[in-house]
Formats: structure tokens, sequence, C-alpha cells
């Protein structure tokens, strides 16, 4: 099995941006050293007081002068707030920055009415699943030049290095986004994390409707990711401890408070004591929102949910208290899965 990481940029206790980007260039260069796949970041607006992860193909610029051989990559740029052309001008700069290293994550997601009107988004599209799509594809054809010569794009070229073009990835959390990255032909990203309800379904779906693809940057076969919310300790219980911070932040933003990250003692106090830990073996319908456990336990669930969907790949994204812990956590899985 494969780890990756895709990290949010969250402020530190008392911390400003400069410290959390600190902290992410931290975490990419611990998940370089011990042998993780892909480094991700992600974008999320109107959360600054929490989350500093806005601007994915700025930060990637960063990382990629800070680390070698990691493949690196946006988990996702939210397609639907900007110009394709825009989006692969920057991939083409970011292939220039690591050439051969660069994953083009294309997602969608819209925030609050605010940021989306700072944005300039619109919410009304008449037929969201196939606009969608018709930008991932005009994204993929600008990054490998691919347009047909009659198209009224096909003399406009985008900078990039002399290798392979960035990758590009499909992220979603519905069926939805796996039918068009089935129908594109294209690999994909399924954020387990958000609505695990659906991972089997939807990678079901991304077969059901998979086609061998047309595009340059298509693939021939599936090829999926699973990314799973997930904390490690020494200690099933410990790891259960630190879990508590993603319970209570998902349980207030059931309260419709967004954006917030409680320490663990804070989600103690919320949750009324300590989770249980994650069982060794879940029940076939069973796929929490977050899992935790010690090297061998979270390695076992791990590979459970993984066989679940058919991918070779996990992508772990973590809620922690502190980014010590993440830092600890990302150590112990490796050794856990056996990556180092």
């Amino acid at each position: 099995m494969d780890l990756s990481v895709v990290d949010l940029s969250p402020l530190p206790d008392g911390g400003s941006a400069t410290e959390a980007y600190a902290n992410t260039v931290d975490a990419a260069q611990q998940a370089e050293r011990l042998g993780y796949e892909r480094f991700w970041v992600a974008e999320h607006h109107g959360m600054a007081d929490s989350i500093a992860g806005t601007s994915p193909e700025v930060l990637l610029g960063h990382l990629a002068a800070e680390t070698d051989t990691i493949r690196l990559g946006s988990g996702a740029v939210l397609l639907n707030h900007y110009s394709p052309f825009k989006v692969a001008e920057q991939f083409g700069v970011l292939d220039g920055l690591a050439p051969d290293r660069i994953d083009a994550g294309l997602g969608r997601a819209n925030g609050s009415p605010a940021s989306d009107r700072a944005l300039q988004t619109s919410r009304r599209v008449q037929n969201p699943d196939e606009d969608h799509a018709e930008k991932i594809e005009s994204v993929v054809n600008h990054l490998y030049d691919d347009f047909p010569d009659e198209h009224p794009y096909s003399d406009l070229t985008i900078p990039r290095s002399n290798g392979d073009p960035p990758a590009p990835w499909v992220l979603g959390s519905s069926p939805s986004s796996a039918g068009i990255a089935g129908q594109l032909g294209l690999p994909y990203c399924f954020a387990a994390f958000i609505r695990p309800q659906f991972a089997t379904h939807a990678f079901e779906q991304y077969r059901e409707r998979f086609e061998a693809s047309r595009l340059a940057g298509g693939v021939e076969e599936p090829e999926g990711i699973v990314a799973v919310n997930a904390v490690c300790a020494e200690t099933d219980e410990e790891a259960a401890r630190l879990r508590a911070v993603a319970e209570a932040t998902y349980q207030r933003m059931q309260r419709g408070v967004v954006g917030t990250r409680p320490s663990v003692e804070e989600a103690l106090d919320e949750l009324g004591g300590v989770p249980d830990p994650t069982p060794a073996t879940l029940d076939s319908e069973e796929w929490p929102r977050a899992i935790s456990g010690s090297p061998e336990r979270l390695a076992g669930l791990l590979e459970q949910l993984s066989d679940r969907v058919g991918v070779d790949e996990v992508m772990i994204q973590h809620v922690t208290g502190t980014h010590e812990q993440a830092l600890r956590s990302h150590e112990l899985l490796a050794e856990g899965v056996g990556i180092r």
C-alpha cells in the first residue's frame, strides 16, 4: 500500500498563516523522508482564522523549492471558481519548477455565499456536472497541448518542463464526481473524510462509467486513491484520545460552527470523555468518518478500507490538536504500513 498526505495548513494556537505554512513545509519534508508517495495541499475560503490553505497553486511553488522527490499537488484546486486556462498556466509553472512531480487535483466546492460572491462564482449553473466535466477536459487539453487544430485554443501554449506534464486527478466526495472521472478516463481520488457513506458506491460508479481515455493525460485502466481522516499513536487508547479532536470538530460543524478546531482537552470535554478505540475489524457496511489506532491496528484498518474500494493508495487527512501530534502520527503510520 502507498501512503500520501493532504494538508490544510491549519493555524496553530495563537499563530498566524506564517507558522501554518512553515508547518506545511515541515510536514512535506517529513513525508518525503518517510517515503510517502505524494503531498497535496487544499483550498478553503473564508476560514482564515483557522485554515490558511486558500491558494494551493501558490503554496505548491514554495513546497517545490523545499522538497526534492515527493510528488506535489492540489487537493483540490476548486475549478468552479476559475478559468481552466489560468489553472493550466499555474500548473504549467509548477511543472517548470518541479519537473515530473506535479499532480493537478481538480475538484469543485461552494463556500459561504459571501466567499462565492467575492470569488465571483455563480451558484446557478444549468448542468453542474456537464460544466465541471467540460472544465476538467479543458484544463487537461491545455496542460497537454491537445486541442484539435480547428479549436480556437489550439494556438495557446503554457509554460512547462521538458518532462511529463502535470498528472490530472479528478477529486470528489460523491458518485457524481466519480462518474465524471470514469467518463473522462482520468484517475480519481475520493474524499471519504467528507462523505464516507458514499465511498464504495462512488468507486463502483467510477469503474462502471470508466472508458479508456481519449485525453492525452488520461489512463487506460481505473486508478484511484481513497482519502481518509486517520490518526496514529503508540497505543489504540492514545490514538482514540487524539481522534477526539476530529470527532468534536465534526460535531461543531453539525451545529453550524465551521472552521474551528478544539484542543484535545477541549474536545474531550465537549464529547464527554475519550471516544472508544476504532475496532480492529470494521463491519462490511461500516465506514467511520475518522479512524484511529496503533501502527499495527491502523495499518490493518487502512488495508480493509482500501481493499473495499479496490485501490492501492490511501491519502491521510488528519485533524489533530497540534502540529507535533500530526507529525508523530505520520511517522508511526509509515512504520505500521512499512513504507519506510
